[in-house]
């Protein structure tokens, strides 16, 4: 019973990375050496290990530049490892302790990049089928934030290196706003709290004019007016999709998005 008390404790110092030895290998370690240690690590892809040796070169040599690097490049290895919340924070105290530094927007970039949500892989596709989780359900709060960190960024450093990236997701992110208020939008519609559906995508329409989340909001008032009985709403809808979207497909009359269910949920 002993032996394997001894073999669990020696494992857990192990992951905290507090065995004796370790601390011997590093004790004469210069802060170059932490650094050249931890990217390498950090180039590994092995970023739990790259964090560890950052903070301890911060801890071991808090000033200089070697120090100023290890706390953006901590920020990073903790995006890298999908650490959002700690990648927003560890950019948080650079930009904190920093707000001069030449780098400074590159802390900025990291904490859009931190709650960008590209395009849905195709796990995230099968996993949504496996939970029959409607599209209304996901939460748009990860890329308003990531929209107005990278406008922070673009507005503060308009000749930053990384501004014109951020201009192009921003331009994603803003479709990708504009759409979850079309899905919830579909979700009330498919459940005919009408007034709802017509205020949401009513909301989309003003808020993301440019967006092509348009031509379905539209789509969506048009049939929440018509159930609710509103028939001059209605018509101002239509004339409003048929003006500027004349080859809508809405406009065919049996089209339905809300049935219109993607392939990745057809399977399940």
């Amino acid at each position: 019973m002993l032996r394997y008390l001894i073999l669990f404790l020696i494992l857990a110092l192990s992951a905290c990375g507090l065995l004796p030895e370790q601390k011997e290998e590093t004790k004469d370690w210069s802060a170059s050496k932490f650094y050249t240690e931890a990217k390498e690590k950090l180039d590994d892809g092995n970023y739990s290990a790259a964090i560890k040796l950052f903070e301890a070169l911060e801890a071991r040599y808090p000033y200089g530049r070697f120090a100023q690097q290890a706390q953006l490049e901590t920020a990073y290895a903790y995006y890298k490892d999908q650490e959002q919340a700690s990648a927003i924070a560890a950019a948080d105290r650079f930009i904190k302790l920093h707000p001069n530094h030449a780098n400074v927007d590159y802390a900025y970039y990291l904490k859009g990049l931190a709650n960008f949500n590209d395009n849905w892989g195709i796990m995230s596709f099968m996993m949504q089928g496996l939970l029959k989780q409607d599209m209304s359900e996901r939460d748009s709060k990860a890329s308003r934030e990531s929209f107005e960190h990278f406008r922070t960024l673009v507005t503060r450093f308009p000749d930053s290196r990384y501004a014109s990236d951020a201009r192009q997701r921003m331009a994603h992110l803003i479709n990708v706003v504009a759409m979850s208020e079309i899905h919830v939008a579909r979700y009330y519609l498919k459940r005919k709290a009408y007034i709802a559906a017509a205020n949401r995508a009513q909301f989309a329409l003003r808020e993301y004019p440019t967006t092509p989340a348009t031509e379905e909001a539209l789509f969506i008032m048009i049939q929440a007016y018509d159930e609710l009985g509103l028939d001059d709403l209605r018509n101002d809808a239509e004339r409003v999709l048929q003006r500027n979207f004349p080859e809508s497909l809405y406009l065919v009359g049996d089209y339905n998005p809300i049935e219109n269910v993607p392939w990745w949920k057809r399977i399940w």
